[in-house]
């Protein structure tokens, strides 16, 4: 069992890392606006994100200039030269959404990670991909190993978030690395 959820895995990080490359770059030059400027990076992971919030705060190597967006009192105390990253398991997810929104409307720059899904047929559909500024496709629409009954499981969600983030994290060091 543990082969096969590895060998599929593997598959998921393979399919983010060729298809969602440019994403990474984007995102990390978005958020470095606010690391190299007087900005802080906003993070607020939903659900079982918040592995996100703590690796970008208090793991072992913090984002730069990140804080946790619910640590603030008001949206209103977030400036122009602010960054938000918002992480969710789906773009359709709610908080999510009305978190984008809240932001947008105060003319924050918004780093959207999730797995897109269809929300509706139009593209004026309210997900965080279409909210965010830059988007990374999570790509885990479904649980990875298949039952003997037919059904599946194995949704590890929040490992898939952990791998996106750090692709931007190491990303975003790179160019930190090359203002200095």
């Amino acid at each position: 069992m543990l082969k096969i959820f590895t060998t599929q895995l593997q598959g998921v990080f393979n399919r983010i890392g060729s298809s969602e490359e440019f994403a990474f770059e984007d995102a990390a030059r978005l958020l470095a606006q606010a690391a190299v400027g007087d900005g802080r990076i906003y993070v607020h992971g939903v659900k079982e994100m918040k592995a996100i919030e703590a690796e970008a705060t208090e793991g072992a190597e913090p984002l730069a200039g990140a804080k946790l967006l619910s640590d603030l009192d008001s949206y209103h105390d977030l400036t122009d030269t602010d960054r938000a990253l918002i992480v969710s398991r789906f773009s359709t997810d709610e908080e999510a959404i009305s978190t984008a929104k809240a932001l947008k409307e105060l003319g924050i720059e918004i780093v959207g990670i999730s797995t897109v899904v269809d929300a509706t047929e139009s593209t004026e559909a309210e997900t965080l991909e279409n909210l965010a500024d830059v988007h990374i496709d999570m790509k885990l629409k479904k649980p990875l190993i298949p039952g003997d009954d037919g059904e599946r499981f194995g949704f590890p969600s929040s490992m898939v978030a952990l791998y996106v983030y750090h692709g931007v994290a190491f990303t975003l060091t790179e160019i930190l690395e090359e203002q200095e």
